[in-house]
């Protein structure tokens, strides 16, 4: 009977510590309340609490069962439940108890010490990030400082949880190894959680500056020069990121002396980020002042400025090449390869290509023929074999040229063969007219000059008035005249049309009768 009362009497006793914890929850929580930063959180400390309570009646009921099929056992192996209580009772040290306790109330305050600095702390963070966005009212990085900032607050929260669990193992007294591995999560994520707050930190910044830039560039400052390279942005995002990321392994890796070795790659991928990101920059940096200096001067003429545009692709190219070469030789540097064996063996290889490569020496030579005789230009229409249209862009081995029509052609420089260039000085823009054999000439032809000299007025493509330069052809029911009009290079297509339209439209209203389908050519 006596050894039952002594595990109703440790039973009660667990009973009464938990409702003691309970009511200890309770009281703090309505304390709580009470102050004015708590309050708009109400529910959620009304579901702290209930969450805690919960846990409180599940270890309580635990430690109960636990006690029960512990004596149980004793009284099964016939013990004497009493005196195996009190021989236990002996071997725990006299200060133990004031110690334990001790350990629970320091535990209990640094959990409420932590949820009133959480409080704090988020009501700090919020006034923080409302001054933030108030800096500058007219940028669209509010998102992103929300972001950031609430980014700050979850790292921060999980630390202080951490740091809580560890300072609870200390004040317990429990083994010193458990506060070491404890101390070990705690620095990995500190690291973790400080590289990923100064990730949403570059982000804010990187969004923040390059509004304020945009908004502040103008023609009189090197700012004007931001809206061209702004297509960089995603790439400098996506850089930092990935260094950040690099940062934050080779800083965990330290703490883990299995994998502590690995730490050592860290700085040369870093080193490999920073000479891509900068090989890009200085390309757009290049290609920018390559079209600052070509087209300095105001007063271009066409054919200077079809020059220098069909010029640029290629400086743009070749000093492009010359970055990556550049790039390719400090990467093998700075991974510890030597890259003279390596440019060896290319040139060993570039000279057996080169002999195989017929085709492509022929294209790259035709190509610079083309430039530096002045074959045609960038903006000019031509006609090479089959193909015709404006040449678009002129490259070392290919000319691209837009049909009429619309289609990109591209043609190997080697294949060009023949070329005619419709954009030297000037071009006649032909139109044959057919009229009835008993029109009268003359007044055909004034009819026809007073098309010409109003379309003159009208448009500056047009060089010299319109000539008739006779009768082309005798057919058996008209005549065919031709009309010739001098316009400017690459106009001619467009001037026929219209020429066509307006000798139509006027001999109609004229009087002088068309054939039902007339015969109208050009050359």
């Amino acid at each position: 009977m006596s050894d039952i009362l002594i595990i109703l009497a440790e039973v009660s006793l667990v009973i009464i510590i938990f409702l003691f914890l309970i009511a200890l929850v309770r009281n703090s929580s309505q304390l709580l309340v009470k102050f004015s930063i708590f309050k708009s959180d109400d529910s959620r400390l009304k579901n702290l609490r209930r969450n805690i309570t919960r846990l409180l009646v599940l270890i309580g009921l635990v430690l109960c069962i636990v006690i029960v099929g512990a004596n149980s056992f004793l009284l099964y192996q016939g013990k004497n439940i009493q005196q195996y209580t009190l021989n236990l009772i002996s071997r725990i040290p006299p200060g133990f108890w004031i110690t334990f306790g001790i350990g629970i109330a320091e535990s209990i305050g640094a959990v409420v010490v932590a949820v009133i600095s959480l409080k704090l702390l988020k009501y700090w963070l919020k006034i923080a990030s409302t001054r933030a966005k108030n800096i500058e009212r007219s940028t669209a990085d509010d998102e992103s400082i929300d972001a950031f900032f609430t980014a700050l607050y979850q790292r921060i929260r999980g630390g202080i949880w951490l740091w809580v669990i560890i300072s609870c193992t200390q004040f317990l007294k429990l083994p010193a190894i458990i506060s070491e591995y404890l101390y070990i999560a705690l620095r990995i994520y500190l690291i973790i959680a400080v590289g990923l707050l100064i990730l949403k930190a570059v982000a804010a910044i990187v969004d923040t500056l390059d509004i304020l830039t945009l908004k502040y560039s103008n023609s009189d400052n090197l700012l004007r020069f931001y809206a061209r390279l702004q297509h960089l942005i995603p790439l400098l995002k996506r850089c930092l990121e990935f260094v950040i990321y690099v940062c934050i392994a080779t800083l965990v890796t330290q703490q883990i002396q299995l994998i502590a070795q690995l730490s050592t790659f860290g700085l040369r991928i870093i080193k490999i980020i920073a000479i891509v990101f900068l090989s890009q920059v200085l390309s757009e940096v290049i290609h920018l002042l390559v079209e600052e200096v070509v087209f300095k001067e105001q007063n271009l003429t066409e054919i200077q400025r079809s020059r220098r545009l069909t010029l640029i692709p290629l400086f743009k190219s070749l000093l492009q090449y010359l970055v990556y070469f550049t790039v390719g030789i400090f990467i093998l540097y700075t991974l510890d390869i030597n890259p003279t064996p390596i440019l060896a063996g290319a040139g060993i290889v570039g000279i057996a290509v080169g002999l195989g490569a017929q085709t492509l020496i022929n294209d790259i030579v035709s190509g610079f023929f083309i430039l530096f005789e002045n074959y045609y230009l960038v903006g000019d229409y031509i006609e090479a074999g089959k193909v015709e249209g404006t040449v678009e862009a002129i490259e070392l081995r290919t000319t691209r040229i837009r049909h009429p029509n619309g289609q990109l052609q591209i043609i190997r420089n080697g294949d060009m063969g023949s070329i005619t260039n419709y954009s030297k000085q000037y071009i006649f823009a032909v139109v044959d007219v057919s009229v009835p054999y008993d029109s009268n000439l003359a007044h055909v032809y004034q009819v026809i000059e007073e098309v010409g000299q109003q379309l003159k007025a009208n448009s500056t493509d047009i060089l010299e008035l319109t000539q008739i330069d006779g009768v082309e052809s005798l057919s058996e029911s008209n005549l065919l005249l031709r009309t010739l009009t001098k316009v400017k290079p690459g106009k001619h297509l467009q001037i026929q049309r219209i020429l066509r339209k307006n000798f139509m439209d006027t001999l109609l209203q004229e009087g002088i009768l068309l054939p039902a389908n007339p015969k109208i050519s050009e050359d």
